[in-house]
């Protein structure tokens, strides 16, 4: 069962049948069919928006009654059919049709969705049983993709529209990226294409707007992870286009997942897909082991248990080739399966060495550093032990110094005041002399006279 989320600011347009049929169409072109079987209590509306496509986890292939609603999606209708074009498509089942809702996207030129609410659950499986798988024009390649929806949802944030709900995952709205996923994941049951490189289909559908399928055309140019700029292991997200390295290279594709759960990855040079919730290859294995070409299912047939009476491919001259290629896919999607749980196995296996070498090198990595630190701290711890040493040393002697500095400035001062009184004491003997010789030269004067 899926769930649509369309992000948008604009508001429903209703469209007038006048206005519509007297446009130029692609109908134009061929007979065209009055449009009687509108009624007049059918409302149809057109809306510009960007869909978001989620679909439970677990999920099978084909719609069982628990799981089937009164509204249907069309993924994407080519825009050479206008909107009354489309209706005419739908020929006669459009009769119970109680709204019809165009949903268009400026950035994709060349498709628009549509939204068809039926008044009754037995009309809304018959257009689904009749119509989906079906081409819209037999001289071309876009087929109908049709898919029961339990809700729609309208809103004008984006991060609400982008934020999958509880239990379900996000899908692409290209519809040749959801051809490329195995029936189980994508609800699309059997496809006319398997879109190697260079089909017409691709190249007809999403030359303008898918980017994945535009980088799948782009096989002769070097293609390289938009983080990084790696070249090999390359993978692209289904639902962005997002591209990035894979997990053995810096993981930017991984990384990208969680980041936005958006979980389908393209490997662009195998164009095997991998879904990395369920951790296994998810894409579409169509080709045939006999002649090497894919195999074209009824889908009506697919509705009514393999019963080809009842719808129009009973006369179909290959149908029986078909159903023998159908067989052999099966086995081969078995031992597919085998082949990737076995894979998957080595890959746990070799992952889980690789995690245990990496923790073994850390570890190492983590003692000799360590070990490192704990040395140059040891290192530093001796060193200002032997400074803290000198530092007494130094101190005492210091303090020694300090001490005889006072002593010797007090034996200094002593001298100075010897030495001061021995002058004075030298000064009065001089002067007591000189009057001594001052006297006994008057005395010899005296006695000479």
């Amino acid at each position: 069962m899926f769930i649509l989320r369309v992000h948008s600011v604009d508001s429903e347009r209703p469209i007038s049948v006048e206005e519509e049929e007297s446009g130029f169409t692609y109908a134009s072109k061929r007979a065209q069919p009055p449009l009687k079987l509108i009624q007049p209590s059918l409302k149809l509306t057109d809306r510009k928006g960007l869909i978001h496509l989620y679909r439970k986890s677990s999920h099978s292939s084909l719609p069982n009654p628990s799981s089937r609603s009164t509204t249907l999606f069309i993924v994407a209708v080519p825009n050479y059919l206008s909107s009354l074009d489309f209706i005419r498509f739908c020929d006669s089942r459009i009769s119970q049709v109680s709204d019809i809702l165009f949903i268009r996207n400026d950035g994709m030129e060349d498709r628009y969705s549509v939204l068809i609410t039926f008044s009754d659950q037995s009309e809304a499986d018959g257009f689904y049983n009749n119509l989906n798988g079906k081409k819209f024009a037999p001289s071309e390649a876009e087929v109908c993709h049709i898919l029961y929806v339990m809700s729609v949802e309208h809103t004008e944030f984006d991060e609400v529209a982008a934020e999958a709900p509880t239990g379900f995952t996000e899908l692409p709205t290209c519809p040749i990226c959801l051809e490329r996923l195995d029936p189980d994941t994508s609800g699309i049951v059997s496809t006319l294409c398997d879109h190697s490189f260079q089909c017409s289909c691709t190249s007809k559908w999403t030359y303008l707007s898918c980017q994945v399928c535009r980088l799948c055309q782009q096989q002769d140019e070097i293609l390289n992870c938009s983080i990084c700029g790696k070249t090999e292991n390359v993978w692209a997200c289904l639902v962005c286009g997002f591209v990035g390295c894979g997990r053995y290279k810096e993981g930017h594709s991984i990384r990208h997942w969680k980041e936005t759960h958006h979980c389908y990855s393209l490997d662009l040079r195998t164009q095997q897909i991998w879904d990395y919730v369920g951790d296994s290859y998810v894409h579409r294995l169509n080709h045939s082991k006999i002649d090497g070409k894919s195999v074209e299912m009824s889908t009506s047939c697919l509705s009514h248990q393999g019963d080809c009476g009842l719808c129009e491919c009973s006369e179909d001259t290959g149908i029986s080739g078909a159903i023998f290629n159908s067989k052999v896919d099966s086995i081969v999607i078995e031992y597919n399966d085998l082949l990737a749980s076995q894979l998957k196995g080595q890959r746990q296996y070799y992952e889980s060495l690789i995690v245990e070498a990496r923790s073994k090198q850390e570890s190492s990595i983590a003692e000799a550093v360590e070990q490192i630190v704990v040395n140059t701290m040891q290192e530093l711890q001796n060193k200002i032990e032997k400074c803290e040493e000198e530092k007494s040393g130094i101190t005492e002697v210091n303090t020694k110094l300090i001490k005889e500095q006072d002593t010797w400035r007090k034996k200094a001062k002593e001298i100075e005041e010897r030495e001061a009184a021995l002058l004075g004491s030298k000064d009065e003997m001089i002067t007591d002399l000189q009057e001594q010789v001052s006297f006994l030269y008057l005395l010899r004067f005296a006695i000479n006279s």
